[in-house]
């Protein structure tokens, strides 16, 4: 029987890079030299979202793979965060997602990372590559999931075309204001794509406002992330991120706590 901390996800991004480039916006505290594998120990997570930020890593994948290699799980990025310029236009990693997968037998789906963007609200992908993505995916000689990012910003539009076609939707939410409401949001996302696995993003730092997030802003998203896993809502938690675990903010604590104290529960 598979435990919680069996589906705890680190979302991984290069050491340094919330401390530098279009990470400075955020005012992260203290310095970050963790890279996934080595935040992923600290935080006792055993599964990775290796996600492209700023362009990088750019492929091909395979020596951040084979860093990579301890984890029981890892997802590869499709499409990296809305500076990997690369990925606009149509453009994707999609190949040597797929080449990795043949590489690296940890290796187990792609994620879109920002796939709508926040500013205009159109997607980075057209319906038809989308699918094409999803078939690619499916098609692999073992069979790949295909991830989605959904942020709590996105409920005013109409994304429906593109939610049928991904596997896997986690659900963020970026700010304050809509951490207060992530019960409520939770239960809406699920139902809107119901019969898909559904995960949890846990922020370590609140991004949207550009401060640490206070000790009931932490509590209660886990407390809440637990209570929706127990009930088999949804499905896990990607905790964003190692660039956060050595910086000295407070949630972090909080987080390796709670994980030391529930990690080890069953459904």
């Amino acid at each position: 029987m598979e435990t919680l901390r069996d589906n705890l996800w680190i979302w991984g991004h290069d050491a340094g890079c919330h401390h530098s480039g279009a990470g400075l916006q955020w005012k992260i505290p203290g310095t970050n030299t963790m890279g996934p594998v080595e935040g992923a120990e600290y935080l006792g997570i055993p599964n990775c979202c290796r996600v492209v930020f700023e362009g990088r890593p750019k492929p091909p994948f395979d020596a951040e793979s084979e860093k990579l290699r301890s984890f029981r799980k890892v997802v590869w990025s499709v499409i990296g965060d809305t500076s990997s310029s690369r990925n606009n236009d149509g453009a994707d990693d999609l190949d040597d997602v797929l080449r990795q997968a043949e590489l690296f037998p940890n290796v187990t789906g792609g994620i879109l990372d920002d796939f709508f963007r926040l500013e205009t609200k159109d997607a980075r992908m057209t319906p038809e590559r989308l699918q094409e993505v999803a078939d690619k995916l499916h098609a692999a000689p073992r069979p790949l999931e295909l991830w989605l990012v959904y942020y709590a910003a996105l409920f005013e539009a109409d994304y429906s075309k593109y939610l049928e076609k991904v596997d896997v939707v986690s659900f963020w939410s970026w700010d304050s204001k809509q951490l207060a409401q992530a019960e409520e949001n939770l239960e809406k996302i699920i139902s809107m794509t119901s019969g898909k696995k559904h995960y949890a993003g846990c922020y370590l730092y609140n991004y949207g406002d550009c401060c640490e997030l206070t000790d009931d802003e932490m509590n209660f998203q886990l407390d809440l992330y637990l209570k929706f896993w127990k009930e088999k809502k949804i499905d896990g938690i990607i905790v964003c991120s190692n660039n956060i675990a050595d910086t000295g903010v407070h949630a972090v604590d909080i987080f390796r706590d709670w994980n030391a104290r529930h990690g080890g529960e069953t459904r």
